[in-house]
């Protein structure tokens, strides 16, 4: 089989990334510059600081991508970016670079949907992709269940009505004075608990159940606690509001494959990283029924589930034009 590379950037948010990718699966490298000092005293991404901080990194970014795969930009076969969705500034910088290295070494662009790149994530270094299946990213934007027909056919289930499942991680974070990001604050803090009561209700609950998520009133709920029980127990407190936050998850993604008669369900995006969603998802499974999760460190932002997804666009031969632009929403 002819070995296809292709180079990937990812900087649609606050991590700028590279990553090389061998016919789709095989990561040769995959670095990561993160930010999480520069934005954690805001508690939240700050988009002309993250701009800025892509800028500088980029271009050596790239050179120790290169360098740890044993490779020179001329064994590259495409190169392809991150261009929706995101921050408009942190998207344009990844997209030029890459738009600068296919016009120079004469090698095609490819553009990727950045929700659909991790749904792919879990697919890298392992078995072949297998359609269809369900999707689930969780992360501090965006919280969506996707019926994941093919390459570019995602259908939209369902998405939050309000906050993402990370934005609600990282404002109760915020108000119980713990740190920035909060999702590894408030899993680390829960195991530490005893009780384990249940404080706060089921979310979304009712006859007609729909694919729908949201966290706002469950951060709320969070918010009245502690300011009603001046000696309320932190740990506590966060077992419960993290067991809140994932029940709808499990609860909306198996009804969805049961419903689809699917029965291989991915999950990605950051907060898939939690240990108590890692583990509640394998405990929810039936039968043949079979939960993907990325390892941890293809779980974040990175840029191999760039390279890897646009592997299969590159086949189709789908490529983008040197005046390809980004977007900073999409629908579906």
């Amino acid at each position: 089989m002819k070995k296809i590379i292709g180079l990937g950037l990812e900087s649609s948010c606050d991590e700028t990334a590279a990553g090389i990718v061998e016919n789709g699966s095989t990561v040769l490298s995959n670095k990561i510059a993160s930010q999480i000092d520069l934005h954690a005293e805001y508690f939240g991404v700050v988009p002309e600081i993250a701009s800025r901080a892509h800028l500088e990194i980029v271009n050596p970014l790239i050179e120790s991508a290169l360098e740890e795969s044993g490779l020179t930009f001329d064994d590259l076969d495409y190169v392809a970016a991150t261009n929706r969705p995101g921050l408009i500034g942190s998207l344009m910088i990844g997209l030029q670079a890459a738009k600068t290295i296919s016009y120079i070494k004469k090698i095609p662009l490819i553009t990727v949907n950045h929700l659909e790149a991790h749904l792919y994530a879990p697919f890298l270094n392992s078995s072949a992709i297998s359609f269809p299946y369900i999707g689930l990213l969780v992360s501090g934007g965006n919280t969506a269940l996707y019926h994941m027909k093919g390459i570019g056919d995602m259908q939209l289930l369902g998405r939050t009505v309000d906050d993402a499942i990370g934005e609600a991680f990282d404002k109760v974070s915020k108000f119980m004075g713990l740190g920035y990001p909060g999702g590894p604050f408030v899993d680390s803090l829960a195991q530490k608990a005893v009780k384990k009561k249940k404080i706060f209700p089921k979310l979304m609950a009712s006859k007609n159940e729909d694919y729908r998520f949201s966290y706002s009133g469950l951060k709320t709920a969070v918010i009245n606690y502690v300011r009603s029980n001046p000696d309320y127990d932190m740990a506590e407190v966060a077992y419960s509001f993290q067991e809140s936050a994932i029940e709808i998850l499990i609860r909306r993604t198996f009804a969805a494959a049961r419903d689809l008669g699917l029965t291989d369900i991915v999950v990605a995006g950051g907060v898939a990283a939690n240990s108590r969603l890692r583990h509640l998802f394998a405990d929810a499974c039936r039968h043949e029924e079979r939960v993907i999760i990325p390892p941890i460190d293809l779980c974040t932002d990175n840029a191999a589930m760039i390279a890897g997804l646009s592997y299969h666009y590159y086949c189709r031969e789908e490529f983008d034009a040197l005046d390809a632009d980004v977007t900073a929403k999409i629908r579906g």
